[in-house]
């Protein structure tokens, strides 16, 4: 695995795939579905495919657009390459940062019990939002028949969580 890929590079390169993609483009498609599995502020994807490109893992040209030129990046054999050898390395648990979760926790120190319940009460309303993400997504995967059958896996996922989420907020 090249040292100079992040685990933000990988997350580009494979959001690029096959059709390739401009930096508007995994914007809009980390906001979707990916935030539900990636957390990455849009400075940081925006900025990313550049420096792949720098480094031979992507190459670019420009389309017309409404108001000016737009960038599309496409994998190069580089980047290709450094997929298929980062998909053969072993899946780490995710990375988790449950604030709700830590609040449980903490919540013996609060003299009021209800103070917890109620900071909770938010988080329904928030997978409720993501849930109707997800059905936008799921409404898209005829448009990549390629990953069709990926997709119909990773929105499973996602369904998982939200349902283990509410239930354990239950």
């Amino acid at each position: 695995m090249s040292t100079d890929l992040r685990d933000l590079s990988y997350v580009v390169m494979n959001l690029i795939g096959r059709n390739g993609a401009g930096p508007h483009d995994l914007v809009q498609m980390a906001r979707r579905g990916q935030r539900l599995y990636w957390a990455g502020a849009a400075s940081k994807i925006y900025a990313e495919p550049k420096r792949l490109e720098q480094l031979g893992y992507l190459t670019s040209v420009k389309t017309p657009g409404r108001t000016r030129q737009r960038t599309h990046y496409r994998l190069t054999k580089k980047g290709v390459r450094a997929l298929q050898e980062w998909l053969a390395l072993p899946s780490r648990f995710p990375r988790i940062q449950s604030e709700a979760a830590i609040r449980v926790q903490a919540s013996d120190l609060a003299d009021d019990p209800t103070v917890l319940l109620k900071s909770l009460k938010p988080l329904r309303d928030e997978i409720l939002e993501l849930s109707a993400i997800l059905d936008e997504s799921e409404s898209r995967e005829p448009h990549f028949p390629h990953r069709q059958r990926q997709l119909r896996l990773l929105h499973s996922l996602g369904r998982r969580i939200f349902r283990a989420h509410l239930d354990w907020r239950e």
